[in-house]
């Protein structure tokens, strides 16, 4: 796992966000137990949500708060494909990350990412950075750029 830290990381450094992946002792893998572990709200939590196109196979990463549902209509429409959820397998086999740890940085393949508007709405979000204790804070709209991100409306 240290190594999908570091990838975080690096590719934090190497986009030009600086960041402090913190190790909270205890799970953030849901939402809910990240803001926990964070002390924020469930809103200030990025999900990292990576579904697969049913046409091309190809990956594609959703980043939604915490507290919302990602519409999968308006997701395949950006997308320009069809989507299904993508197997926990072979999300980690392409991206470097299990289910958990998902990060919006720091991939091992090229995956296009799609943010969701009403993160916006936050002085800072929490995300997670590779690992199922690992997450880091960020400015959003920095997060969004450093993940490269198109924003859209994406909740449901």
């Amino acid at each position: 796992m240290a190594g999908s830290i570091e990838r975080v990381t690096q590719a934090a450094s190497d986009a030009g966000l600086a960041i402090e992946v913190r190790r909270m002792g205890a799970s953030t893998r849901t939402a809910e137990e990240a803001a926990t572990q964070c002390g924020c709200t469930v809103a200030q939590i990025v999900k990292s949500l990576v579904f697969q196109g049913e046409t091309s196979g190809k990956l594609f990463l959703f980043l939604v708060s915490g507290s919302n549902q990602l519409d999968l209509a308006k997701a395949a429409e950006l997308a320009g494909d069809p989507l299904k959820r993508a197997d926990p397998r072979h999300i980690r086999d392409e991206t470097g990350f299990a289910i958990g740890g998902v990060s919006p940085l720091g991939h091992l393949i090229t995956i296009p990412v799609f943010a969701d508007q009403s993160l916006l709405a936050f002085d800072v979000v929490w995300a997670a950075a590779g690992a199922h204790d690992a997450v880091f804070s960020a400015e959003p709209s920095a997060l969004i750029a450093a993940a490269r991100a198109t924003v859209a409306d994406l909740s449901a």
